[in-house]
Parts: structure tokens; C-alpha cells; sequence
């Protein structure tokens, strides 16, 4: 099996840890992965100067392949996101978010498994903003034909190749008629393509409720990058939150996978964090470069651990460590 160097951006917080517990279980798994240890976010800013060193751009250029723990983003100052400018450096158009209920991680809902497909690189995002004098401001929202027929034809061909039977298009057209209306259009456009999927719209006002109600109505959703942004996080509190939610971000020649959750600083360095979200991005990297049995074993190893419910760390009601739920898995492999 052809062994691929991969990028690996540890990041803040509780980061470094769940790096290595993925770094662990990969080794023991026989992962054909050789890890480039790059730095970025806060950690960066303070031993080198700059959030996202030229060294780990240099490293994902070389690779087109990277695994990214979470990094800190201030709040309405500091650093434009990190996430961001690596979306928009290596066009990465595709946010990718599968959310499945695990056996064993509590819930309220049984039988979710759903797809996000995000838009990834405009919308509100593009980051086109100024003040206009000093008591408004104003942000653009820029929706292009070519990144909706981009994403949506993301979405369909995943549909087709997933045995996938639905894609949900998400929108607000009856307001922003223009805007949202020319998603639309290139959906339809896109739909029209594989008649064997399903196809329907819905205003994401109202797919919001409905998600809460009856997830299980709902296969792939199709959306703009600010509702897709939004209903993925939804989307994850309805499996148990955001450390069992694995998310890629994906462009025609380089991916890029990560845990979507914080950096939980509350929690760093003291081996309580939850490395599933992590490691299940990883799995996603595996199928990604055609080690797909070795994605499953471990993907069935997390659920094994996660059904028998005897190591589970803080954040899924248990008392076990970071360590030893690294271990429970490498034990399940």
C-alpha cells in the first residue's frame, strides 16, 4: 500500500493532545500515513510571530493532504480565521460534515445520518465588509454560478456513489430572491443530471425546525456557506455534539480534515479530552486515499468502545482519559 505523507496541524488547546492519540491509533492500526508536524494558530503566533507560518502553507502545498486540530479565532478582532484563509488559499470549495448516530453516545434522536455539503469559499464568508460612517457597516454576500454548480454537483455525485437516495437544497429565496435564487437555479440545473436521486428545496428557517422534529426526514443538505455553517452545528447537537462529528474540507486537488469543535483551553493539558472527532476526520483521510479497511476498523473500533460505554471520557458522561480511551480503541482494532 502506497504510503502518503500527510500534514499534521496539532492546534491549540487540547489539540496536541488528541493529535497524538490519532498519531497513536493510526500506528497501531498500520495506517499508510508519515506525519509532517506543522504548527499554526495561537500556538505559532507566539513562538514564531504569525498564526499560519509560510512553512505549514509550504508543507500543505507539498502534501495536499492534512489532518488539523482546532485552532483559536478572537472574536470581532486579532487574526483573520485560519480556517478561512486555508479555504480560500487552496480553494477548498467543499465542506463535507457526515453526522451519524453512534451506538452509545446519548442522544435524543436514533436514526440520524445525514450529509452536509457547505459551500466553502463565498457568500457572507467572502469577508467583503466596510463601515458606512461611523454607526453601520455592511457585509456582501457574493453566491457565483460556478461554486453553487461546483458544490452542488459535489453533493450529487456523493449521492450516486454513497447509495444516497435525496439531496435537500437549503435557501432563503423567498427574501433574497437574486442571491439565494441563483443557488437555486444552479441546483435544479444540477439535480436535473441524476434523475435517479431525489430532489427537494427547503428555506433553512424552516429546515431548522423540521431537523429538530424529524431528522430522520433528511439525507444530503445542500447549502450556502453561512446556513451551511449553521445547520452543521445543528446538525451535531442532534448526535451528541460536536466531539463525535468528524468534517473535511475539500477542493479538486488538495483536502484538508479537521475536528470542528473549539480548542477547549477550560480543559488543556489535563488528558479529558475527547479525540473521536479527530480520529473520525481521520478515517475520513483514510477513505480518502484509498485505505478504506483500515478507516473501517477503526471506525468500528470508536463504536465498539463508545456501545460497551465503560471508557468514555468526561464530555460523553463517563470518567476515562484521553489515554484511555486511545487505549480502549487501539484494544478494538
Amino acid at each position: 500500500m502506497h504510503n502518503h505523507k500527510v500534514t499534521l496541524i496539532p492546534g491549540d488547546g487540547i489539540g496536541p493532545e488528541i493529535s497524538k492519540a490519532v498519531q497513536t491509533i493510526f500506528a497501531a492500526a498500520g495506517a499508510p500515513v508519515t506525519w509532517d508536524v506543522c504548527t499554526a494558530g495561537h500556538t505559532a503566533l507566539a513562538s514564531l510571530g504569525t498564526a499560519l507560518p509560510d512553512e505549514t502553507l509550504a508543507s500543505i502545498k507539498a502534501t495536499r493532504l492534512a489532518l488539523k486540530g482546532p485552532l483559536t479565532t478572537d472574536i470581532g478582532k486579532g487574526h483573520r480565521s485560519i480556517n478561512v484563509t486555508l479555504r480560500q488559499t487552496f480553494d477548498l470549495y467543499c465542506n463535507l460534515r457526515p453526522v451519524k448516530k453512534l451506538a452509545g453516545v446519548k442522544s435524543r434522536y436514533d436514526n440520524v445520518d445525514l450529509v452536509v455539503f457547505r459551500e466553502n469559499t463565498e457568500d457572507l464568508y467572502a469577508g467583503i465588509e466596510h463601515k458606512v460612517g461611523k454607526d453601520a457597516a455592511e457585509s456582501i454576500k457574493i453566491i457565483t454560478a460556478a461554486a453553487s454548480l461546483r458544490i452542488a454537483e459535489a453533493a450529487f455525485h456523493y449521492a450516486v456513489t454513497h447509495g444516497r437516495r435525496k439531496v435537500t437544497a437549503v435557501h432563503k429565496a423567498n427574501i433574497m430572491k437574486l442571491s439565494d435564487g441563483l443557488f437555486l437555479e444552479c441546483a435544479r440545473q444540477t439535480a436535473a443530471n441524476y434523475p435517479s436521486i431525489e430532489y427537494n428545496e427547503v428555506i433553512v428557517d424552516n429546515l431548522c425546525m423540521q431537523l429538530v422534529i424529524a431528522p430522520e426526514k433528511f439525507d444530503i443538505l445542500l447549502a450556502p456557506n453561512l446556513y451551511g455553517d449553521i445547520i452543521s452545528d445543528l446538525c451535531a447537537g442532534l448526535v451528541g455534539g460536536l466531539g463525535v462529528v468528524p468534517g473535511a474540507n475539500i477542493g479538486a486537488d488538495c483536502s484538508i480534515f479537521e475536528a470542528v469543535h473549539g480548542t477547549a483551553p477550560d480543559i488543556a493539558g489535563k488528558n479529558m479530552a475527547n479525540p473521536i472527532a479527530l480520529l473520525l476526520s481521520g478515517v475520513m483521510l483514510l477513505n480518502s486515499i484509498d485505505a478504506r479497511d483500515i478507516g473501517t476498523r477503526v471506525e468500528q473500533a470508536i463504536i465498539k468502545v463508545l456501545s460497551e460505554g465503560t471508557t468514555l471520557t468526561p464530555d460523553l458522561g463517563g470518567s476515562a482519559t484521553t489515554e484511555d480511551i486511545t487505549a480502549a480503541i487501539i484494544r478494538n482494532l
